[in-house]
Parts: C-alpha cells; structure tokens; sequence
C-alpha cells in the first residue's frame, strides 16, 4: 500500500468486537496473575491468535516477551515458544510463570519457608547496610522483613522453586513500600501505612500456589509439561533466535513514549542486585525517554512526517520518537530474519496523540513491514475494555493525567493487530 492508502485504510477500520474480549478476567487464569505487570498482553487477545494463525508444530516467538503471556499461552496449547526480553525482572518473571512445578513439592517448600519466618527477630535483624535507594523506598521494620525473606528464599536449593518465591517477593514490594500504590511512576506516598511484609508474602505465595496447581494439572492432563519453553535475557534488536526457525511471533512492543519499565521494576532490581545504577539501566529499552539520539530522520516517510510536526512541539520528544521508529525498524528486520517463509508476524499496537501530534505507531509499522517486503494479511481494530495502561494524557504538557483535567485527552483506548506473512 502506497502510504496515503494506510492511512485512508486505517481511516475505513472498524472495532472487531470478537477481538474486544469485554467481560473477560483471563489475567486470573494458569500463572497470569503471579505479578503485576504495566501495559499486561490480554491472554484471551493471545489465545485467538495462537489459534488462528498458528500450526501445531509452529515455534511462537515473543520479541519483548515482558511477564511471559505469550509464552504460558503457548505452553497449554502445546507450541514451543522462546520469548526475549532486556528486562531481567521481566526474565525472572517469565520463568517462574513458564515452570510447572509439582503441587506437592512447592507445598512442602512453602510450610519449611513458613517455619523460617516463626524465626524472625526483629531486634537482631535491625538496621542492615542496603542501597540508598532501597532506604529510600522502604521503611526500616519493612525493609528488615523483605531482607530476611530474601535471605531466605536465596537458600533454596531448587532454582524453579527459588525463582517461585523471588517473584512472589517481588511482586509484594510495592506494597511493603512508600511508592504510592496508585501510580506506575516511582513517587513517595507521604500518608501511606505500607502492608506487613510477612502477611502480603504468605497471601500472595498461597495464589500462586493454587495457580500453579491448576496450570500443571491442565498441562499434565493435556500431555504439554514437558513442551519447549524458553525465556532469554537478550535485545529485541540482536537476538540469538537461529533464522527460519519461528513458526509466528505474537508481540506488542513498547508503545512510543509510555512506560519506563527501568523505573517501574527499580525496587525488584534494587533488592535482587540486578542494577546499581538506575541511568544506566534505562538506557537499554526500547522506547524509553533515556536512550536518546541527536537524529531527526527516518526513512519512514509517515514516521518523519510525525517527527517533524513533534519537532515543532518539543524537541526533545520529537527525538525520542525517531529513535523508537529507527529501533522498531531494526526489530522488525530481526523478526524477518528468524521467521520461517510464510510464517506471521502477529504485532499489537496502539496509536497515540502527544502534544497534539497524532503518533500513528500503527500505520508505520505497516510502513515499515511492507518496505521489507512483509506481506499484510489482516489489520483488527479493538477497543482496550479495562484499564490495563493509562488512558488520559495531558494535550499540553503529554504527561498521563487524570479524567477532571479539563486539558486531558483520552489515549490508547483503541489499539491495532497487524498480522503480516513473511
């Protein structure tokens, strides 16, 4: 399609509503719900694609792979999978959420882990030395608690079963923290009284043990507990995925200009030592307000023409859109090179307006996926039913804002399946 005919076709498209999935909690199902996650892939969305535009013997590939929905709906529909993402919180999480683990086995771990906290003496386990940042997030009697999970939780022998607890652990820390509960941006609630460490660690861990049950029973039943699943700790940009090898990838990449998941996953990456430098990490993302250029180009013609009315706006934003389009183009010649002739490339996206500039992330991808000769099969429209990313921006300012603002606008309420055939 010439690039006035996307956009005239894109103008033309109407909601699908069997793609809306409304009144539909499938985050609850199998390990889904084991933590919370920004921006969470809708499982049901993941589900009718795999049915619809894969094989049996397909290998599913995820390129920014986040919590792992993609690759646990893969799992009970028996396709191998392999998911990449450069966020080792996201890699921890993935992999508990992938594992299986026998019902009675994480029991008995869970009874001994529970023992271990009857140990806990407060006295003896006061002011230990952490990062300033942990210090500055926690609360002195709740940062002694999480430490002595920790602590204990390292001494499991069985790495499936230490990776379970890690991430219940994490997945409590925002609320054992000051991080104001409400907001995926790291800012101190001044009123709030943070939940027990100990009490939100055995509640949480008792979920997730029911939902490992039922997920291994069904795998067990379906004869899949042993089928591939894989999570790597790699860019979407450069990955190891050998070439022709992938039936379909099923992804939705970082929309432009919204979640910085480096500061969101910060308290994970604090306690588990996977950073010590937040400015560093945020580098390495995709779409982040950090990984910034001194490029104004695109050889997107739709791409420019947004960047180019952004650079009236705000500068600054004009070039971090440019990077995310030029990074999206490197993604999506990765993704041609690892698919299989006629494989699908199945990307959920969503268009958003900033500053007053229309960002048509969905129409660019459509550009760039025909440039490299991707052939497109279908574009599905869906309205989003639940507040799983913000929806209201400020039309002045682009920062996420509240319904009351007069000055606010609503943002991703819709978003896009772009299904193209190598």
């Amino acid at each position: 399609m010439t690039n006035s005919s996307i956009i005239a076709y894109f103008d033309n498209i109407s909601v699908s509503p069997e793609w809306c999935f409304k009144n539909v909690r499938s985050t609850e199902q199998w390990t889904h719900g084991y933590h919370r996650y920004p921006a969470k892939f809708l499982p049901n969305l993941v589900k009718k694609i795999i049915e619809d535009y894969t094989q049996e013997n397909d290998v599913v590939a995820d390129f920014f792979a986040g919590c792992g929905t993609t690759l646990v709906e893969a799992k009970v529909h028996g396709r191998k999978s392999i998911g990449v993402d450069i966020n080792p919180v996201a890699e921890l999480i993935t992999k508990a959420k992938i594992s299986p683990i026998e019902p009675s086995k994480i029991e008995l771990e869970f009874e001994t882990m529970l023992a271990k906290l009857e140990m806990f003496d407060a006295d003896g386990h006061a002011s230990r030395e952490m990062h300033e940042r942990i210090d500055y997030w926690f609360f002195p009697e709740h940062k002694n608690k999480i430490a002595f999970l920790y602590e204990n939780i390292l001494t499991v022998t069985d790495v499936t079963v230490k990776e379970f607890f890690l991430v219940s652990l994490s997945h409590i820390l925002k609320n054992c923290s000051k991080w104001l509960q409400s907001s995926t941006k790291p800012q101190i609630d001044p009123h709030k009284n943070p939940t027990d460490p100990f009490s939100a660690f055995k509640t949480h861990t008792r979920m997730m043990i029911n939902r490992n049950r039922e997920f291994f029973n069904q795998l067990s039943k379906d004869s899949y507990l042993a089928t591939d699943c894989e999570i790597r700790l790699e860019d979407a940009r450069k990955t190891s995925i050998k070439s022709n090898s992938v039936g379909a990838i099923i992804t939705s990449p970082p929309y432009v200009t919204s979640y910085e998941y480096a500061d969101i996953h910060q308290l994970t990456a604090y306690w588990y030592e996977y950073i010590t430098d937040l400015s560093g990490f945020r580098k390495n993302f995709i779409g982040t307000f950090y990984s910034l250029n001194q490029e104004l180009n695109s050889d997107s013609e739709l791409a420019q023409n947004i960047i180019d009315d952004l650079l009236k706006k705000d500068k600054r934003t004009a070039k971090e859109v440019a990077n995310y389009f030029k990074d999206m183009k490197i993604v999506a010649k990765e993704m041609r090179r690892v698919l299989k002739k006629n494989g699908h490339v199945c990307l959920v996206v969503g268009n958003t307006t900033f500053f007053g500039v229309k960002i048509k992330s969905a129409e660019v991808f459509v550009e760039i996926l025909e440039s490299l000769g991707f052939k497109m099969v279908e574009i599905i429209k869906r309205s989003i039913p639940y507040k799983l990313i913000p929806t209201i921006r400020d039309k002045k300012s682009g920062r996420f804002s509240k319904l009351e603002n007069k000055d606010s606008n609503l943002v991703y309420p819709e978003e896009y399946i772009l299904i193209a055939k190598k």
